[in-house]
């Protein structure tokens, strides 16, 4: 009879077998340079809107964020559905939602690392800075995994 270890290795081991499997797929990386790219833009948008606020209209940085955040991800994933994940593509209102849905998870990562970061002395934009660059591997992985991952109905 397996226990429950048994169990949990034999799971563990299947995983690391697929994420071996997934890094020698050279479509992997290339989705992902895409995807970088693409962030890289949401990125750039996000911080300027995000300073364009905090700066001139001397809105607080949490607001800030999350205006900035509403932009980028507008971006993202306009760019994300027709370039990156395009073989990829289902029902765009479906998909939408659960890149929203990611992105919001993102955000709230995002913001929690920001509070801490301007909490620690670091000025606010490179704070945001350093806060959307942690979050976007996990934004990744989500969205290639479950945003754009197109079902049998689609």
């Amino acid at each position: 009879m397996a226990t429950r270890s048994d169990t949990l290795t034999d799971r563990a081991s299947a995983i690391s077998d697929a994420a071996g499997e997934a890094l020698r797929r050279r479509s992997n990386w290339l989705q992902l340079a895409k995807f970088c790219l693409v962030g890289a833009s949401g990125y750039a948008v996000n911080l300027g809107v995000y300073a364009t606020l905090v700066r001139a209209e001397g809105m607080h940085y949490i607001p800030a964020a999350i205006c900035s955040f509403l932009v980028a991800v507008t971006n993202n994933y306009t760019w994300n559905r027709f370039w990156t994940f395009r073989h990829e593509r289902g029902h765009f209102a479906y998909q939408g939602l659960r890149f929203f849905a990611v992105s919001t998870v993102a955000l709230a990562a995002n913001i929690a690392f920001l509070a801490i970061l301007v909490a620690l002395g670091v000025p606010k934009i490179p704070a945001q800075a350093v806060a959307i660059a942690l979050v976007t591997p996990w934004n990744f992985v989500a969205n290639k995994l479950w945003s754009f991952r197109r079902s049998a109905s689609a």
